[in-house]
């Protein structure tokens, strides 16, 4: 003979179960928005050694120190679960601040499908981030690859010349992101406010 379930019983496990389903998928989109919204709170509020965006760079308003040279260290991470590789052609140069210099960093997908990467940068010692500036960085948009492809990523940056005297190094730190998903949302929603482009 079978133990009956009371209706309260049975109400209760309901509940139950629409809550955990719902912190499940909070968490879920909470994960995929994290990457923008590091990105954002950086910005912000200046930490994590967040560099900012794109720099104007105007040859009349730099000054050049050449009497000064600063070491900038390279380094690369991809996230977990992230199935590209990602390096840079050196692991570091020295500059003179003022100089405008530009550096390549690489990607490879090695998957078998499209995917889309994002790569967030950061600066240590945090102090020197506001004097870090880049006039053209692959971290200003998402990079697309297709199964297999290999694409090179062009930095160029400028070390003020008000750094501080006392820092004398720098490491520029990048961490690649997967965004394929959050890329793909962020398209359908697109097309369903601009039916246009369907």
């Amino acid at each position: 003979m079978r133990p009956q379930v009371s209706e309260q019983s049975t109400q209760t496990r309901r509940t139950t179960v629409r809550k955990l389903c719902l912190i499940v998928v909070g968490m879920f989109g909470f994960g995929f928005a994290l990457v923008p919204l590091y990105d954002v709170f950086c910005d912000i509020t200046g930490l994590g050694g967040s560099t900012g965006g794109r720099y104007t760079y105007d040859e009349s308003t730099i000054r050049l120190d050449e009497n000064r040279q600063v070491q900038v260290h390279f380094m690369t991470n991809t996230n977990a679960g992230m199935p590209w590789d990602f390096w840079a052609a050196q692991g570091g140069v020295r500059v003179h601040p003022g100089a405008l210099t530009e550096v390549t960093f690489y990607v490879r997908n090695n998957t078998d499908r499209r995917m889309v990467g994002q790569a967030v940068p950061s600066v240590v010692p945090v102090t020197a981030a506001s004097y870090f500036h880049k006039t053209e960085c692959f971290c200003f948009t998402s990079q697309v690859l297709e199964p297999g492809e290999v694409l090179a990523m062009p930095l160029r940056f400028i070390i003020d010349s008000q750094l501080p005297q006392n820092v004398q190094s720098i490491s520029l730190s990048y961490a690649l992101f997967d965004v394929t998903e959050l890329a793909a949302s962020a398209t359908a929603a697109s097309r369903r406010v601009n039916p246009e482009t369907l």
